[in-house]
């Protein structure tokens, strides 16, 4: 790894305004999900593992503790009624007091029994005020924790033809989405998800990033499409969507993950780090182009992942650096030489400077962008001397199944 001092001479000398990039790398903040911290597995199977939260207070200290180490993770997202507590505002400040933030609020919608033939798409109204019910409480929890984003997603479909009227479903779906955005905090967006089969194999009701869009466009600005990098059908080019959502300013959020086959939450970038690297291009691009800049700046970027099987906050913080290293590579893409060859039709010269700045050694960048935000260079050494793992195996007796399985 080359030091910090060389690369950026070298940068420099490239042409490369090496103290915007830091800026920029610095400016980049990154949500981690509560449930990431506890116990969590496939459908098969939850393996537990010793030290995890046992509840909501204890995941916003393993989050704080990822923030401490990074600089750049100063909110932590909530599943209710996974994190459900007593007392919210107390939820707040303990959070306040750990130096993080609440951010997105998740209704569930999809694990009652009630809920096996859908939610705001159920045939069946008094289903279906259930679950909006519950959206609406997920309101109120937004407001006593000062969350500005409300996270939608829904396990709607059906398995089989004939099993239910499909445009009927999506009228439920409208309505039912109409009434959580009039309620919505102001100052907060709704953030629409979408994801093209499972556990519906028939149909899913929000298959993909054109319905979600469908939606959110007839909603109104506070409405917007995430983005989960692991929703898609194989080969699916996400850098493309992405650029469209950009486009017409309705990209909102981002759930980090990879995946190798369909939604494998595995650790984002660790499958296809080119591809997350292109998402990234995307968006720098749109930062510098005054049509889209106020949707790019607006991003949230939050990761959603289940560590099945590796141990939940090196997983965490190997998450964190792969989206810092793939950011950062995209702060180094050439975008005056990028655009003259895409202007003269160079196909081989255009992929030549993206692979330029894919092919860059960051390291020493993020590492120094870190130690400014307070971070540390080597999180997950520093970590993994710190005891404390030790401190939560031995704090932390009983915790529960968790989610999957």
């Amino acid at each position: 790894m080359l030091a910090f001092e060389t690369l950026a001479e070298t940068l420099t000398r490239d042409g490369v305004d090496v103290p915007q990039v830091m800026q920029r790398l610095k400016a980049l903040q990154i949500e981690t999900p509560s449930w990431g911290y506890g116990n969590s597995g496939t459908r098969f199977k939850v393996f537990k593992q010793p030290g995890v939260p046992r509840t909501a207070f204890e995941k916003i200290d393993d989050a704080a503790e990822v923030h401490r180490l990074t600089g750049c993770c100063p909110s932590v997202a909530l599943h209710i009624p996974w994190d459900a507590v007593d007392d919210y505002d107390a939820l707040a400040d303990h959070a306040a007091e750990r130096g993080v933030r609440i951010g997105a609020i998740n209704p569930n919608v999809f694990q009652d029994d009630e809920y096996k033939l859908g939610s705001l798409c159920h045939p069946d109204k008094a289903v279906r005020d259930r679950a909006l019910d519950h959206i609406l409480q997920c309101c109120d929890v937004m407001r006593a924790t000062d969350s500005k984003l409300l996270s939608l997603w829904f396990a709607d479909g059906t398995n089989y033809a004939g099993q239910d009227h499909i445009r009927r479903r999506h009228e439920r779906m409208q309505d039912g989405l109409e009434v959580v955005y009039r309620a919505l905090p102001p100052g907060s967006r709704m953030l629409v998800e979408y994801k093209f089969f499972e556990p519906g194999f028939y149909h899913t009701d929000l298959p993909d990033w054109g319905t979600a869009l469908l939606h959110c466009q007839a909603l109104g600005p506070q409405a917007q499409v995430l983005v989960d990098t692991g929703h898609h059908p194989q080969a699916t080019n996400i850098a493309h969507i992405v650029a469209l959502l950009l486009e017409h300013g309705k990209l909102g959020g981002f759930h980090f993950n990879d995946r190798k086959y369909a939604d494998d939450d595995l650790i984002v970038g660790s499958v296809d780090p080119f591809a997350l690297f292109l998402i990234f291009n995307e968006i720098v691009d749109a930062l510098d182009d005054p049509t889209t800049e106020a949707t790019a700046q607006a991003i949230a970027y939050m990761i959603d992942q289940s560590f099945n099987i590796e141990p939940k906050m090196p997983a965490m913080l190997q998450s964190v650096l792969n989206v810092q290293t793939a950011w950062a590579k995209a702060l180094l893409v050439d975008r005056a030489a990028l655009r003259d060859r895409q202007d003269a039709g160079d196909v081989l010269g255009g992929y030549a400077v993206l692979q330029a700045a894919f092919e860059t050694d960051v390291r020493s960048l993020t590492a120094r962008a870190r130690e400014e935000l307070g971070g540390a260079a080597d999180p997950l050494a520093v970590f993994a001397s710190s005891g404390y793992s030790e401190r939560a195996v031995a704090d932390r007796v009983g915790a529960a199944q968790g989610w999957g399985g």
